[in-house]
């Protein structure tokens, strides 16, 4: 079988790579080995969303004499059927992404996908039958999965990563969280709400530590006031599982510390599917881990390309989308820009949210700017008060000498929502003033934007 382009993974780069392509007029075909959609739509984003959107509305019930309502009487509930409501939403996501295939005309093959020397690649079927086919152009994107530390090997039992913490059989009484990232505090947001006695073991110094200090702190604080236990600096060095659950030994500063748990979650990162793909055998090269790419997502070798979790990056599904089109872009002749890694927002969905976008304020200081600095608490906005959501903030950096606008970051409700206002004008490249000029409409969440510019520069009305 001959195509224009083959794809191999169906995940956020992958299936819109197939489908981009195919609106340009190409012959296309895609090899996923799972469900179409990949790690996200299954084992991750959504599925992971529709079980925080659960432990808000039980967040709600237990809140509502704050919104007025009469003591209700306690609210039981299954939690198997909150997993179950979890995967539907995962199942009707990926037969939305079987149809685009189906309306494309895109060529799905299943089965295990190596690239060949020659532009070929080999796949090799459930049935255990291998079939060759060729492209002129083969784009890798085959994700990313949990990565295991040494001294936590997962178990899926006991000691588990992120796909078993989404469809545990039974819910635990207390679980540790290893790993302070995106998905170990969504995880420990879930868990905890539901009424697990969650602990939160961070190697670094603060939590979510690719935020901006600011927005780590508030988080902790968060976290601490809803009863999150949280250890920074400390390391896991060995796990037992002998017993009925999890013996974890943490190192601290102060010195070695046993906790116990039913469930402990690895949740250290993500490392790429890179490994058993023909990568060697065409002679495409790999730095730390990760396919080498250049600005247009082209390996070393013509005609093979990468994108998503497998190169070097922010492990997002919203750029392994965008490097997906620019990707075929390039390969269908179009002209195309480099994407700005710096303008890449990054989103978490505890709560409170987070939402941040460019430089945090130690990286503009580190980058040499001369930076002002404003920030808006939502305690001062009308909206968020009226929903009950005062914690958090929105805080904005600007060089102070041309007033670029280099970063901003958001803790707060629904501020994921919020965040594409910032991305795009930093795009635009628009100004402090153009944005303290903009109307934003009131009451919204979204005013503590153009306030925190606003503060900036020392027009604050509201504080």
């Amino acid at each position: 079988m001959k195509f224009d382009i083959v794809v191999i993974g169906s995940g956020p780069g992958g299936y819109v790579a197939a489908i981009r392509a195919a609106q340009l007029g190409k012959k296309v075909a895609i090899v996923e080995k799972a469900e179409l959609g990949g790690i996200c739509l299954n084992w991750g984003c959504i599925p992971t969303k529709a079980l925080l959107k659960s432990a808000q509305v039980f967040k709600y019930f237990n809140h509502a004499e704050e919104f007025g309502f009469n003591k209700p009487s306690d609210l039981t509930y299954e939690f198997g059927n909150i997993v179950q409501r979890s995967r539907g939403v995962a199942d009707t996501m990926s037969k939305g992404v079987q149809f685009l295939m189906k309306k494309n005309k895109i060529e799905v093959i299943k089965g295990e996908a190596k690239v060949r020397p020659g532009k070929k690649v080999m796949v090799k079927g459930d049935d255990g039958v291998s079939n060759e086919i060729s492209a002129d152009h083969i784009i890798i994107a085959t994700g990313g999965r949990s990565r295991e530390l040494p001294a936590l090997p997962q178990d899926g039992k006991k000691v588990i990563g992120y796909r078993e913490a989404l469809v545990l059989p039974e819910q635990p009484k207390s679980m540790i969280v290893v790993g302070s990232g995106a998905i170990g505090v969504e995880f420990a947001h879930f868990y905890h709400t539901l009424g697990v006695d969650v602990t939160i073991v961070e190697f670094l110094p603060r939590i979510v530590p690719v935020e901006d200090e600011d927005v780590s702190k508030q988080l902790e604080k968060s976290f601490k006031k809803a009863g999150i236990k949280i250890m920074t600096s400390s390391e896991v060095t060995a796990v037992d599982t002998s017993g009925n659950g999890v013996k974890a030994t943490i190192k601290t500063a102060k010195g070695e510390e046993t906790l116990e748990a039913d469930i402990v979650l690895s949740a250290v990162g993500v490392v790429a599917n890179i490994e058993n793909i023909g990568l060697e055998d065409v002679g495409i090269q790999t730095e730390r881990g990760k396919i080498k790419i250049n600005d247009y997502c082209q390996t070393n070798v013509a005609g093979y390309y990468a994108i998503g979790d497998v190169v070097h990056g922010q492990d997002l599904a919203h750029l392994a989308s965008a490097q997906a089109i620019l990707c075929v872009e390039k390969i269908a002749g179009e002209h195309v820009e480099p994407i700005d890694f710096n303008n890449v927002p990054g989103c978490t969905y505890c709560s409170p949210e987070i939402a941040s976008v460019g430089y945090t304020e130690a990286k503009a200081k580190e980058a040499g700017y001369e930076i002002k600095v404003g920030k808006f608490p939502f305690s001062a906005n009308g909206k968020a008060v009226a929903n009950g959501s005062k914690d958090g903030f929105v805080k904005v950096i600007f060089d102070a000498k041309y007033g670029e606008f280099l970063g901003c970051h958001m803790v707060g409700d629904g501020v994921t929502e919020m965040i594409a206002e910032a991305v795009v004008a930093r795009k635009l490249e628009t100004t402090a003033h153009e944005l303290m000029k903009s109307i934003h409409p009131h009451p919204t969440m979204s005013e503590a934007i153009m306030e925190a510019v606003e503060d900036a520069y020392g027009h604050s009305i509201h504080i």
